[in-house]
């Protein structure tokens, strides 16, 4: 088989496999949207049509969100010497599609659940408004925790590798998107922190973690972010999805996984990279190329 069709063809399957997955998982944990119940006596297209389009959008966000980077492992690439803003939020903006599309499938049906379509979005994706500050609150100080469990961690992980003689697996640099992202205005970076925080929570954590649990949401948000291409940053990175997730079992919803996660990004795009990038090459860290 070509090598290409092959890295086309896998995330692809991967996908579609995974949607159906989420579909059937949601069904089976009791949370099917009333717009995709068949009722007796009453037309069975309209639910089938809509259940395949909301699982339709699910497996091409998965395609373009969380397998694509897999079509890319091994593969010498160059990066860009210019970022449109635009492009800095194009899969969260898939993301948040995706999620819109699935929501309006199955609720925006006028069939009635006893409650308005915001308090319906806020109870899918765990947007509980009680204690909001205090949440909020809670979340940007795991976010700070965080950073000293992520960094500690990794540079246990990285002794462990260095002492076993794997020296040359260690990265020497920030991964160069994040150092690419972290040179662009302070503004920018901002923004990506906290779309970042709110989409990917939403996604990852008030979407499907209730719905396939935190191993395979989990394992979803580490294949996401493949495209850092260093493999000490995925276990990091697993890690901080894990500090996600059992904050968000912990507190029953999504806001403080989100203040968290939005914090965590902003030390790492606002301060840390940018100082490393200083220590590492003076003036590496201003304002990067940017349309």
């Amino acid at each position: 088989m070509d090598l290409d069709l092959l890295r086309l063809g896998v995330p692809l399957v991967l996908a579609a496999m995974a949607a159906l997955f989420v579909d059937r998982s949601t069904a089976a944990r009791g949370l099917q949207p009333p717009g995709f119940v068949v009722l007796p006596g009453q037309p069975v297209a309209g639910p089938v049509l809509r259940r395949v389009l909301a699982t339709s959008a699910l497996a091409v966000v998965f395609w373009i969100g969380v397998f694509a980077p897999l079509s890319v492992i091994g593969v010498e690439r160059s990066l860009p010497n210019r970022i449109e803003t635009a492009q800095l939020f194009q899969l969260h903006v898939f993301f948040a599609a995706a999620l819109v599309i699935w929501f309006v499938a199955g609720f925006a049906v006028g069939r009635g659940t006893g409650e308005g379509l915001a308090a319906s979005w806020g109870r899918q994706f765990g947007l509980r408004l009680g204690g909001l500050g205090r949440e909020l609150a809670l979340g940007a100080g795991v976010g700070l925790g965080a950073w000293m469990a992520v960094l500690a961690t990794l540079m246990a992980v990285g002794s462990v590798i260095y002492l076993l003689g794997g020296e040359e697996l260690l990265p020497q640099s920030p991964p160069p998107v994040v150092a690419m992202v972290a040179a662009l205005p302070l503004a920018i970076r901002f923004a990506i922190s906290l779309s970042a925080g709110v989409v990917e929570e939403l996604f990852f954590r008030g979407f499907l973690q209730p719905r396939v649990g935190i191993g395979l949401s989990t394992a979803a948000f580490v294949l996401a972010h493949l495209s850092y291409e260093q493999p000490l940053m995925l276990v990091g990175i697993t890690l901080l999805s894990l500090i996600f997730a059992a904050l968000v079992r912990w507190r029953q919803s999504i806001w403080a996984a989100i203040a968290a996660h939005t914090v965590f990004d902003g030390v790492q795009l606002l301060f840390v990279i940018p100082q490393l990038l200083d220590l590492l090459e003076p003036g590496a860290s201003g304002p990067g190329p940017i349309g």
